[in-house]
């Protein structure tokens, strides 16, 4: 069975460590008649965070594995030794999650940054030992607490994607062969009907400016989707934090259906969703512009709505690259000149030359071991002699002895 490759809603259950508990522990020894309580406090237990990550584009991996819990404290000690805290759980969640209990309907926030910490299930407080319960009455206490239980949550997720533009329109209008020739994105396209199943999201690099701007691919929206028709109704959410809405409508009328009638129908299923979205900016790009009845079409749809449209066609990339000169100006994308952070827990190990090269870091030992002591090999170990008395004649008496002179010839020294 085939796997599902993209999640936008899952549920998390979120269980933090347990508190360690407290030690009821008394000094004893020799020669200490009396030593006291020495009995230590409990560790921490682990708790749990949603990381904000810009690597990560779904929920899948929560979805596959639901549960997670954080470690729990250890148990304080004699000798006032405190008890080791649970270690913290940390979950990548990618940009525009949204969190809320599921049972008591509390919203936790969302998390819109990169690196951004979200606390959800916090772990328990350890106990405290006997030691802080001494006093002048109460010189020999013998009473320590337990460690407080960790919070356990059910929490659900719900993933509203985070671009700075968001493409509208029919199924097979044209809006993955967009996203595909303007960014490195590679959506599926095809000469048949067939709609997009899941969001898609493509990267626009500008490297003149040293910048780049995020643009979100939906399902198509049909008519009535805000009521639950098709597909449009689970994913809608996904263009709500677009600060740019990019109509894409068929120009050519390859479906049968009205340029005109599409961008109306759009417009009212954003206005039913919310009606803050028609206040968004907004550009037009009228698709398949090669076909026939395109130009009759284009300037039937400018009568009727008064809206000049970006014409585009895959035989031509005038429009395309139009279009993303127009997107740069309303989104104003900021350079980033610096490296971001990377999340906690997602460290990744920098091989070094002298790590790569075990023979270069052995060259180094032995350069330290012969300005420290003097010698190059180690203690108890004698190197071999070199050899001496060749001079410029290899063949001199004292180095080539008779026996080899006699085989010379045949080892053909």
């Amino acid at each position: 069975m085939k796997s599902r490759s993209f999640i936008d809603t899952c549920i998390l259950h979120a269980v933090a460590g347990n508190g360690g508990n407290g030690s009821n522990s008394f000094r004893r020894e020799k020669f200490v008649p009396r030593g006291g309580p020495d009995g230590g406090d409990g560790g921490r237990g682990g708790s749990i965070y949603l990381v904000g990550d810009e690597d990560v584009d779904s929920l899948i991996s929560i979805y596959y594995d639901p549960e997670r819990r954080a470690s729990n404290g250890g148990a304080g000690m004699g000798r006032y030794r405190h008890g080791a805290n649970g270690k913290d759980v940390e979950i990548p969640v990618p940009l525009g999650t949204r969190v809320k209990d599921e049972d008591t309907g509390r919203e936790f926030g969302e998390i819109l940054e990169h690196g951004q910490r979200m606390l959800v299930a916090e772990g328990g407080r350890g106990g405290i030992g006997n030691v802080h319960f001494k006093s002048s009455v109460n010189q020999a206490p013998t009473d320590c607490t337990p460690g407080r239980p960790g919070e356990e949550v059910r929490l659900r997720l719900d993933l509203a994607l985070l671009a700075d533009a968001g493409l509208v329109g029919f199924p097979s209008a044209g809006k993955s062969s967009l996203l595909r020739e303007i960014t490195s994105a590679h959506p599926k396209v095809a000469s048949y009907h067939f709609t997009t199943l899941r969001p898609i999201i493509g990267t626009v690099m500008l490297p003149a400016t040293f910048s780049s701007f995020r643009i979100a691919d939906i399902p198509g929206i049909i008519k009535d989707a805000h009521k639950g028709a098709g597909l449009g109704h689970a994913f809608m959410r996904h263009i709500e934090r677009s600060k740019v809405l990019v109509f894409v409508v068929d120009m050519g009328g390859e479906e049968g259906r009205d340029p005109v009638d599409d961008y109306k129908t759009l417009l009212n299923e954003l206005e039913q969703r919310d009606p803050s979205l028609l206040e968004r900016p907004r550009i037009v790009v009228a698709s398949k512009m090669d076909l026939d009845d395109a130009k009759k079409n284009l300037r039937a749809f400018k009568k009727e709505t008064g809206v000049t449209p970006i014409e585009t066609t895959l035989l031509d990339p005038a429009g395309f690259e139009k279009l993303v000169r127009r997107l740069v100006r309303m989104i104003k994308p900021a350079p980033r000149t610096a490296g971001r952070a990377p999340v906690a827990g997602k460290a990744v190990e920098i091989r070094t030359m002298e790590k790569a090269l075990p023979h270069r870091r052995n060259e180094k030992r032995v350069l330290r071991r012969q300005e420290k002591t003097g010698r190059e090999s180690s203690p108890g170990h004698t190197p071999p002699k070199p050899i001496e008395g060749r001079g410029e004649n290899p063949d001199a008496a004292d180095v080539v002895t008779a026996r080899t002179q006699k085989y010379g010839t045949f080892f053909h020294f």
